[in-house]
């Protein structure tokens, strides 16, 4: 079963907030912005990525002005109140699960490429982050159902 309930306020995590969270929470928002709050963050402090930022561009998104942040910086900036924390590698999921020994949060664990690993020209680099563009776009519609606003 698929759940559809839209929690308040999500936190996509991975491990560097450079590429696959920031790409998931600009298309959450996108998505579903007016009903809820979306927030990225990572274990470690990455970099902008001019990948992500330019396959993102392709869909009407930008990411550019995006700024990395860890989970223990997003706590300073803003608190960690969020209902569901999706992670996106397998280090922030172990991170966010050591959250939730303080605080009554769900986790869910969606396994994501990292496109950073894909060598090769430009556009075989590109694709490999639309891949992962692609792929976040379908997980967040199939868990959270019909969208209130968006680009299709």
């Amino acid at each position: 079963m698929v759940r559809t309930t839209r929690p308040h306020a999500v936190l996509f995590a991975c491990g560097m907030n450079s590429v696959r969270s920031p790409m998931a929470a600009s298309l959450f928002k996108q998505l579903y912005g007016r009903s809820a709050y979306v927030g990225s963050a990572g274990v470690r402090k990455g970099e902008a990525d001019p990948f992500a930022t330019a396959v993102m561009e392709e869909v009407g998104l930008d990411i550019a002005r995006h700024k990395p942040l860890t989970f223990e910086e997003l706590d300073d900036l803003e608190g960690l109140n969020f209902d569901l924390i999706v992670t996106l590698a397998p280090e922030a999921h172990h991170r966010a699960l050591e959250l939730t020994r303080t605080s009554a949060v769900d986790v869910e664990y969606w396994p994501t490429p990292d496109p950073t690993a894909v060598e090769g020209s430009r556009e075989q680099r590109l694709e490999a982050y639309r891949e992962v563009r692609d792929q976040l776009l379908k997980r967040i519609r199939e868990r959270f159902g019909g969208t209130a606003a968006g680009n299709e």
